[in-house]
């Protein structure tokens, strides 16, 4: 039975049908302007998946001839399309990372504050798998990322332009809406803020992402008691061994950019969590997390573990606030305490060789990009 049911899961090409991290940057490509307005929620086993692969050829002829760059389409307007685009859609936290990363190659730098103030003031009008019911080829049939810009069109930096040369105003002229159901009026939303939250407070000075449309309300604002690991695969045997309890906040450590290294999903966690019905057990890391996630799971606590960041002093038993509405993530032990655990603290070291060596030596923080530094 497990194997037909394997079998029938993921019965086509194509990437998952929610709205994890592959599709998540594909609709940010296309709203940054460099995937052809209309063609990133194309289903893959749609003929103008073809057709779209052959204009996409056509264009980049085109951008040679004219002389068009991609730092000419990617400008700091088109990444606030961007952002927007992806909370008012509730994507993937991976976004923040991702979107981060690729500025960070234009010259131009996207704080984290930036996503928080975008998702504060931007509506959740599309309600998609792993949040909600609908799936991405939902949204496309009801105009996808075009009717999108159409319905916040008075958001949207209208006048950046996209890979063909076109501005966003002209393609919002003749998008339209067609199902209502998928995507709803910004006057009417599933949730009044976007699908992103970054949190700050004493375990995460430099900041946390949550997916807080993802989060059964009950668990907005929730205190825990901390069960420290120091990577997943410890919290995910504890879970199996019944070591986690309603009430408690697991918190895997040591798996950000530098202490992973490399930032691992904490995929088979999460997904222990939500499977074995613990509903009142948050998770927080300094690492990321799956586009499939759902739940009070908070990631690229920063600073992270590695560097000595509070989250490398938590003790089991200490008591953790998570506040999504007030942006608060608090470690509620004194800072005395604090200072005594930092004198006896000693990193985890995990012995590494090659190019995870090198990279472990120069990644920056996950709020920063998780880049690799270059000076």
């Amino acid at each position: 039975e497990l194997r037909r049911m394997e079998s029938l899961a993921v019965p086509g090409p194509g990437s998952c049908a929610g709205l994890y991290t592959a599709n998540t940057m594909a609709i940010a490509g296309e709203a940054l302007g460099m995937i052809p307005a209309g063609t990133s929620t194309i289903p893959a086993v749609s003929a103008d998946r073809i057709r779209a692969g052959r204009l996409a050829g056509r264009l980049v002829m085109k951008m040679l001839e004219v002389g068009l760059k991609p730092r000419d389409i990617m400008t700091y307007e088109a990444f606030e399309n961007a952002i927007r685009v992806d909370v008012a859609l509730g994507g993937s936290t991976n976004a923040v990372l991702h979107l981060m990363a690729i500025a960070r190659e234009a010259g131009i730098e996207l704080p984290l504050e930036l996503f928080d103030k975008i998702s504060r003031e931007t509506p959740h009008i599309a309600n998609i798998n792993p949040a909600g019911p609908h799936y991405v080829k939902d949204l496309h049939y009801a105009g996808g990322v075009p009717a999108i810009f159409k319905e916040l069109s008075d958001m949207m930096h209208l006048d950046a332009i996209t890979v063909s040369g076109e501005k966003w105003r002209s393609i919002v002229e003749r998008a339209e809406v067609r199902d209502r159901n998928v995507i709803r009026p910004k006057s009417d939303p599933y949730h009044k803020e976007g699908g992103l939250a970054i949190l700050w407070g004493s375990l995460a000075p430099r900041g946390a992402v949550v997916k807080q449309t993802a989060v059964d309300p009950e668990m907005h604002v929730f205190r825990g008691k901390a069960k420290p690991f120091d990577s997943e695969e410890e919290a995910v045997k504890a879970l199996f061994d019944g070591r986690i309890e309603e009430g408690d906040v697991v918190v895997i450590r040591y798996e950000g950019p530098k202490g992973g290294p490399g930032m691992r999903e904490m995929l088979t966690a999460t997904a222990t969590i939500t499977g074995m019905g613990l509903r009142r057990v948050a998770l927080i890391t300094d690492g990321r997390f799956s586009g499939a996630t759902r739940g009070p799971a908070i990631g690229h606590v920063s600073p992270e573990a590695a560097e000595g960041g509070p989250i490398a002093l938590v003790e089991e038993g200490d008591d953790i606030l998570i506040d999504i509405p007030a942006r608060k993530l608090e470690l509620l032990v004194s800072e005395e305490e604090l200072e005594e655990r930092k004198k006896n603290w000693k990193p985890v070291k995990k012995e590494e060789s090659g190019f995870l060596r090198i990279f472990s030596a120069l990644a920056e923080s996950a709020d920063r990009g998780a880049v690799l530094r270059y000076q």
